[in-house]
C-alpha cells in the first residue's frame, strides 16, 4: 500500500480495515501492515496534540516515525465497526531498562507497540515503563 499514490493508498486503507472486521488477529494484522511503512526518523511531535496528522493526512504524507506508526495503528482500528466503541489510549512511555521512549497504543485492556512486537494486557506490562504522558483518543466517524 505504501508504495502507491495517496488516492490508491485511500482505496488499499480502506480494504484493510475493512478486512480487520472479521480479523482473527486485528492487533497482530495491524503491526505487519504498520511495518511495511515507509519510516523516518522524526515526522510528528508526540507531545504536541495540535501537530497529529489526521488519518487522511497520514496517508497523504506517508512518512511515518515510530509515533506516526502507533498514530496510523490508532487510526485503523478505530474507524472500524468492531472497534468503533473500544477506548484508545496512546502513552509516551520511558523503559528504564535501557532509557528508550516507547509509543504504545492501549485498545481497551490490550497493548500494541511492546517492544517485542506482540499484543499484550495492559497488566502484563513490565514494570520498568514509567509512564510520561497519556492522551486519550476521541473516536473517530
Amino acid at each position: 500500500m505504501f508504495d502507491k499514490n495517496y488516492d490508491q493508498r485511500l482505496v488499499a486503507w480502506s480494504h484493510f480495515r475493512k478486512s480487520l472486521e472479521s480479523s482473527n488477529d486485528p492487533f497482530k494484522d495491524t503491526l505487519n501492515f504498520y511495518n511495511k511503512a515507509p519510516t523516518v526518523s522524526i515526522h510528528t511531535d508526540p507531545y504536541d496534540k495540535t501537530t497529529w496528522p489526521t488519518p487522511w493526512e497520514l496517508l497523504q504524507e506517508n512518512m511515518y516515525c515510530d509515533f506516526c506508526r502507533v498514530l496510523g495503528m490508532c487510526y485503523s482500528l478505530q474507524l472500524t465497526e468492531r472497534f468503533s466503541t473500544t477506548n484508545f489510549e496512546i502513552h509516551i512511555v520511558i523503559d528504564s531498562k535501557n532509557s528508550a521512549t516507547l509509543y504504545l497504543l492501549h485498545v481497551g485492556d490490550t497493548v500494541i507497540g511492546h517492544h517485542d512486537g506482540e499484543p499484550i494486557y495492559a497488566k502484563n506490562l513490565p514494570k520498568r515503563y514509567d509512564t510520561k504522558k497519556i492522551y486519550s483518543m476521541d473516536h473517530l466517524q
